[in-house]
């Protein structure tokens, strides 16, 4: 795990400590052997090792090779290495290293001699990919193999080479922001947050701050759209919230919208933070991680109806999802476009159809003979609710528009950039997924994008994030998800 306080180079392209021990006081040098996935998940990844020597095997360059032609976020990314290391060889041999950085920092491009010594199979290019790092290593080099193949680690740890995943992108999982906080306070507090509409921050200083699990201690900060749950020390039942507004040092009570959105009220505390920063027109990005169930998917369209159909404050609503398939894919699908994403797109269909539903919305201005499926075709057929895969985002400007991407933790940092980077003027961003449950097996909970964006936007004026945690599909659901 990267820790913030190391001031070593090996901080900077964040290795953990047994890789990057001193001699002296100062960084011996090393070298690194990166496999593919290294590359295809950060194409940047080759200039991320300080001033170490970066080793790429040329069974890493013919795998490069056959994915430069694919039209998705791997493509490019073999594309991009590809034309960096062809500028590197314009300043040298890239078989005796070139040097790309004042610290002396090199990249090689290194041949498989074929030890006869070689354990494994040298038929299959993962196994060439390590016969580079036991030559290596073999002449005496510190030499460790960095992989996002968890399986590669353990063919490599069997060879006696060191062996980590790239952690230069990752996160803490265990300490991602929650969005709120939990804080025991003596019951005239919370009597002050509603009677006075704002308390000061500096009030709640003499106070512990919890997690919500209870689990760690944290210091009270003035971090904007953060949410306070107060609870009175001597009345678990007396309670208060409030959050935090961004440049003014203060809370806000929060009580939840009075009426349905779209047929949806909050049923816990996270689900009415939530619908907070969701209908909010001045945070323009929200994350919503936690379990299946617990209506990040649903509150987020229900806002987004409300704010697109009933306020008009958006021009459309434009929700989407990544194209990741959970178990074996069911190959080509036929049709057209629309017919073809109907597919993967079902579970936001699901979520609409039941929001405008008469059991969801409760709304008894549509004729009864109309069902939701010809509500929704109606709403798609005026272009107000639209639904696309985030296949063809790039390049695109995304103006007016309340925008879901669902189940972003398929997603890597750069994907997450790439579609927040196509928003444009008055259009809010909706991030939702579960960083526990993802099916890219390039990302994991610490490297996916969802994590990425719920840290780095941590604290900006326009931007919030909830973590919800109580399962309030159905009871069977809650069971499931308690006992399972």
């Amino acid at each position: 795990m990267l820790n913030e306080n190391r001031t070593d180079a090996a901080t900077d392209f964040g290795l953990s400590p047994e890789s990057s021990g001193n001699a002296g006081g100062a960084t011996a040098r090393k070298h690194f052997v990166l496999d593919t996935n290294v590359l295809l998940h950060n194409a940047n990844s080759i200039f991320k090792f300080a001033e170490h020597e970066v080793v790429i095997p040329l069974a890493v360059i013919e795998e490069l090779d056959t994915f430069k032609k694919n039209n998705d976020e791997r493509g490019r990314n073999a594309r991009q290495v590809t034309r960096a290391l062809d500028r590197l060889r314009a300043q040298g041999a890239l078989f005796e290293g070139v040097v790309w950085n004042e610290q002396g920092g090199s990249i090689r491009v290194a041949r498989c001699n074929g030890s006869r010594d070689f354990a494994l199979d040298l038929d299959k290019a993962d196994n060439r990919i390590l016969a580079v790092a036991q030559e290596l290593h073999q002449g005496g080099k510190r030499t460790i193999f960095i992989t996002k193949d968890i399986n590669a680690r353990v063919k490599s740890d069997a060879l006696g080479i060191p062996a980590e995943d790239f952690e230069h992108d990752h996160i803490a999982a265990d300490f991602l922001h929650a969005g709120y906080i939990v804080m025991k306070v003596p019951g005239e507090i919370i009597d002050e947050l509603y009677d006075e509409r704002q308390l000061r921050i500096e009030r709640l200083a003499e106070f512990t701050a919890h997690t919500p699990d209870y689990a760690h201690t944290v210091a009270v900060e003035p971090v904007a759209n953060q949410f306070i749950l107060l609870v009175d020390e001597l009345d678990e039942h007396h309670t208060g919230l409030a959050r935090i507004l961004a440049d003014t040092g203060a809370a806000i009570p929060v009580t939840g919208p009075r009426k349905p959105v779209y047929g949806i009220m909050g049923r816990n505390v996270q689900q009415t933070m939530a619908l907070e920063l969701l209908l909010d027109d001045d945070v323009k990005i929200v994350t919503l991680t936690g379990p299946a169930g617990t209506g990040k998917t649903l509150l987020a369209i229900a806002a987004g109806l409300h704010k697109t159909i009933k306020e008009e404050r958006y021009d459309k609503l434009l929700t989407a999802r990544p194209i990741m398939p959970l178990g074996r894919d069911i190959g080509y699908l036929p049709g057209d476009k629309d017919e073809k994403l109907a597919m993967w797109m079902q579970p936001i269909f699901d979520n609409i159809a039941y929001l405008l539903s008469t059991r969801g919305s409760h709304v008894d201005e549509r004729p009864e003979s109309r069902t939701e499926k010809q509500r929704l075709d109606q709403l798609m057929a005026t272009g107000r609710v639209v639904l696309e895969p985030l296949t063809y985002i790039r390049g695109r400007s995304i103006p007016h528009q309340f925008m879901i991407v669902d189940e972003a933790q398929n997603l890597s940092p750069h994907e997450i950039k790439t579609i927040v980077s196509r928003v444009g003027d008055g259009t809010k961003i909706v991030l939702s997924g579960d960083i526990l449950q993802i099916d890219n097996p390039y990302l994991d909970a610490q490297s996916n994008g969802l994590a990425h964006a719920i840290e780095r936007f941590k604290g900006q004026r326009i931007a919030g994030h909830v973590s919800l945690s109580k399962t309030e599909r159905s009871s069977l659901a809650s069971l499931a998800a308690e006992i399972l």
